[in-house]
């Protein structure tokens, strides 16, 4: 059994080659990362990735970036409201404490490693267009983000990977807990055709959306929030500094308040930083209804930290939602599905379709 490492914030911390080779082997680091303990974080940090993970999250993040600075004009052209914003472009249609988030852009594809089209019955198709629509792509000659789809694919497609061998290192702890005991959590995620991707662009504080006060709130650039997932991936966030007409650069967080807060099972609040060759994994709310509330979702925001320079500054991140298909029975009463759009219709409200 392996001991039980931790980053200096407190997040659990294995390896990926441990990950890969000997899953079993990380239990107790499991049992620490989304147990019950009040010191559990429900994230758990995968260090020591495949050397084309770097190249993937830098070429995709900074065409998050790019694809956000285009005109709105045209990254609307990539927008689908029949799906509720559920597939291409998103910016100012969720609800996020109470109003349209304007704070940030996000990009939605569906992966497994990557998937089209979909196998379901048009029953299924019709009442879940939010995850069995099609993934929309930028044009290969929109300019300033040529090569976006094969970025988007590459990326998610590691962290997809990475994220099943989580999943199956997860089943004998998973196990413990599930009120079903014919589930399999890494065959779910395997082969449910409802994983989605989502691409971020924290748009730099503007006279639309001001530089918070002296007294800034913790969940200042995105509420708390628990994602609905079985599983989360995280790659770390990318800061890009614009300075007049010059391109974007990458630089350091722009405070040491700034990034993502997780409220521990005990109730604390912690500030995790993801290395940046590194990937985190966070349980949802679908795990936690599996198990009846034994392995809860994992509570968290993001801070921008106000300091000298913020309003020069974005933030690049990308998220994979690792979770049942739509008919999946994940409580006694609910599907998938059904619980899908409970969620939708909170973050939603003015935007119904």
């Amino acid at each position: 059994m392996q001991p039980v490492v931790f980053t200096p914030e407190g997040a659990v911390t294995v390896s990926y080659q441990t990950l890969a080779s000997s899953p079993l082997s990380l239990q107790a680091s499991i049992e620490q990362a989304f147990g019950s303990d009040p010191k559990s974080l429900g994230i758990i940090v995968v260090r020591d990735l495949p050397p084309a993970y770097a190249g993937y999250r830098e070429r995709l993040l900074t065409l998050a970036y790019k694809f956000a600075a285009l005109d709105e004009n045209t990254r609307e052209q990539y927008a689908d409201p029949a799906t509720k914003y559920s597939f291409g472009w998103s910016h100012g249609k969720e609800i996020m404490n109470g109003k349209p988030d304007t704070l940030k852009g996000s990009y939605y594809a569906n992966i497994n490693p990557v998937i089209d089209t979909f196998d379901v019955s048009s029953g299924q198709r019709n009442d879940y267009p939010e995850y069995y629509g099609k993934n929309i792509w930028p044009k290969k000659d929109e300019k300033g983000v040529e090569g976006f789809e094969e970025a988007f694919k590459n990326l998610g497609s590691f962290v997809f990977k990475v994220g099943c061998e989580l999943a199956a290192a997860c089943q004998p702890f998973v196990s413990q807990h599930l009120t079903d005991s014919s589930i399999s959590l890494p065959e779910i995620i395997s082969t449910s055709q409802t994983t989605k991707a989502r691409l971020l662009h924290y748009f730099p504080p503007s006279e639309e959306n001001a530089l918070p006060s002296a007294d800034e709130p913790v969940d200042s650039w995105c509420g708390f929030h628990l994602d609905h997932s079985l599983l989360t991936g995280l790659c770390s966030a990318m800061y890009l500094r614009k300075e007049d007409s010059s391109a974007p650069t990458v630089v350091s967080s722009p405070s040491s308040a700034t990034g993502l807060y997780i409220r521990t099972r005990g109730g604390g609040l912690t500030k995790v930083s993801i290395p940046s060759d590194a990937l985190a994994f966070q349980t949802g709310e679908a795990l936690e209804l599996v198990t009846a509330g034994k392995l809860q979702a994992t509570p968290h925001c993001v801070r921008v930290g106000a300091g000298k320079g913020t309003e020069k500054v974005s933030r690049e991140t990308f998220a994979l939602f690792m979770q049942p298909d739509t008919d999946q029975r994940i409580a006694p009463s609910e599907t998938f599905g059904q619980f899908s759009k409970r969620i939708f219709a909170n973050h939603y409200k003015d935007n119904a379709t």
